[in-house]
């Protein structure tokens, strides 16, 4: 089944584009409208003003929003020449600009809302402005926004409203959207000492020692999951001769989301946004026979996307991360097998962290590379081994979003606060082998060309952590906690057992940290809770007397008189084990 919004939903929210727009030209008549979308959780509306709107415009807007729909006035279609339409909105550059740029031949619609609105739009739209009413909707914020998304274009005020078919939906949403608030994992980054961002370098966080060693925790799990199922790491350049990206035909197609540069020598180089080419490289470093195959090559270099400044979001969207990667090369009767493989991976690293996922096939995009009928051929296998996993129709298939290689198995996961994300991806390419003249023996003793499979399971793994942030709550489970024991002793009679307790946690690979400050009891605890430490060891001067500890847990346990061997016997337990 193909990946579709509610096109009634969608199409009232595209009326209540035009009813913002209605309502903005009331309030502010010199306002000039240029283009406002419905978007999955609403609309947004872009105009040309002279100064930005205000909290207290955004009230005014809502309310003349709710006047207009309760007028009950009619949508009426019309269609003009594009003469017509030229002198129509002859006093708005931004329409001017889009109906030039129409085709010779294409229909110029117009929209009226009652007879003193018009607009440029293909439609559809609801009948009568009543039809609106059962909507929830909340104009909620308004940013700046450069016209067509071109900063080299004039700056324009972008109205955001949240748009859902009924209010329930809406107060589910707001309600969602101040959760979210609570776990931003910028702010617990903070408030845990894991990551910071720096205005000197947009993009890129600094990690903290803590927030390092949970990063590290999450490669390492992902290093002894592929180990065992034959994968092999490699590292490669981050800046590779332009020479590579034209032949593997990112220049013609990433150039522009790439960070360029000249080396002293003045010849053209890229810091690198993806890691198949160098992963390309190792494989064809030697003579490959079909006896190799499948042939994992995973790698978790840094590498850097040159994203506009206005789409930077924290871990969410950076600039330099590391990409949970693999690039498998087979023949083409391994495809199946490898794919299966490779979801099994998925189902066990997300399954560890109780993170429900579906599977999207992306299929042919319009910029494709390539013959047809390959691209024809690798759908259909993808199909096929989706059809089998999943049973036919029970996945999604999301039209033109293939890369411009081969078509791909996108995994998008859904965390506690029903936000999915576009996690994981398994592209099937028939392109980059031969362009780069890759081959293999096969078992006639004649070259062949491998097929490639690039995949990535997590994703980012900087982005990841981000999403496990906000799904947690910074409550991370142990395994994964970057402190996992905070010790704190009561007094200094009782700070030498403190560090002897410390020590021996530490020996055990368990993360302990002592907090051997002057400070009251009390005042320890609460902030090791603030910090979300999974366990706290308490010395006393009955702990050092009778050499047990005393444990608070973040589930509320209180234990005294514990034997500190055997709660390391069972925090290991509970690590191994990967415990929620």
């Amino acid at each position: 089944m193909s990946e579709k919004l509610d096109e009634n939903e969608m199409m009232g929210r595209h009326s209540l584009a035009h009813v913002l727009a209605k309502a903005v030209l009331k309030l502010f008549p010199n306002a000039k409208p240029t283009i406002g979308p419905a978007i999955a959780d609403g609309l947004y509306y872009d105009f040309d003003v002279e100064t930005p709107f205000t909290a207290e415009d955004m009230k005014k807007i809502e309310k003349e929003m709710t006047s207009i729909i309760n007028k009950g006035e009619n949508f009426k279609r019309e269609v003009v020449s594009k003469e017509q339409a030229l002198e129509l909105f002859k006093n708005n550059e931004y329409k001017i600009e889009l109906i030039n740029e129409l085709p010779e031949n294409e229909e110029i619609s117009l929209y009226y809302l009652g007879d003193d609105f018009v607009d440029l739009c293909r439609g559809p739209h609801v009948e009568n402005a009543t039809k609106l009413q059962n909507y929830g909707f909340k104009v909620a914020k308004a940013n700046g926004a450069y016209w067509r998304g071109n900063e080299k274009n004039k700056m324009l005020q972008r109205i955001y409203v949240y748009a859902f078919k009924d209010k329930k939906k809406l107060n589910e949403y707001l309600n969602m959207l101040e959760e979210a608030k609570k776990r931003d994992h910028r702010k617990i980054g903070k408030e845990q000492e894991l990551f910071f961002f720096d205005e000197t370098a947009p993009g890129m966080a600094y990690w903290l020692p803590k927030g390092f060693t949970m990063l590290n925790t999450l490669i390492d799990y992902w290093r002894e999951e592929h180990k065992k199922r034959g994968y092999q790491e490699f590292s490669g350049p981050q800046l590779n001769s332009s020479v590579l990206w034209k032949t593997s035909g990112h220049w013609d197609h990433y150039k522009e989301d790439m960070f360029v540069l000249e080396d002293a020598d003045g010849k053209e180089q890229a810091l690198k946004p993806m890691n198949c080419p160098n992963s390309i490289k190792i494989f064809d470093s030697k003579m490959r026979s079909y006896k190799d195959l499948p042939l994992r090559f995973s790698d978790v270099d840094v590498i850097h996307r040159n994203e506009k400044s206005g789409q930077l979001n924290g871990l969410f969207r950076v600039r330099m991360f590391r990409q949970d990667d693999s690039h498998n090369y087979v023949s083409e009767d391994q495809i199946a097998d490898e794919i299966k493989s490779i979801l099994e991976i998925a189902d066990e690293m997300y399954g560890v962290f109780g993170l429900p996922y579906k599977l999207t096939l992306s299929t042919r995009p319009e910029d494709y590379m390539g013959e047809i009928e390959t691209w024809n051929k690798a759908e259909k296998d993808l199909k096929n081994v989706l059809n089998e996993i999943c049973g036919e129709g029970n996945y999604r298939i999301n039209e033109g979003d293939g890369a411009f290689y081969g078509p791909k198995i996108d995994i998008k996961m859904k965390d506690c606060l029903g936000r999915e994300w576009q996690m994981g991806t398994i592209q099937l390419d028939f392109q980059l082998p031969g362009r780069f003249g890759l081959s293999y023996i096969d078992k006639d003793n004649e070259k062949k060309t491998p097929i490639l499979i690039h995949r990535a399971i997590l994703g980012s793994f900087e982005r990841f952590i981000g999403i496990l942030t906000e799904h947690f709550a910074g409550v991370f489970p142990l395994w994964l906690a970057p402190v996992q024991v905070k010790v704190m002793n009561i007094s200094d009679n009782s700070l030498g057992y403190a560090k002897e307790i410390e020590n021996k946690l530490l020996e055990n690979g368990i993360k302990a940290e002592l907090d051997a400050r002057n400070e009251k009891i009390g005042y320890k605890i609460r902030e090791a809770q603030l910090q979300k430490i999974p366990y706290m060891i308490i010395v006393g001067d009955n702990e050092v007397e009778t050499k047990t500890i005393s444990i608070r847990g973040r589930g509320n346990e209180n234990v005294s008189g514990l034997k500190l061997d055997s709660f390391i016997q069972r925090l290991t337990e509970e690590i191994k084990l990967k415990k929620r």
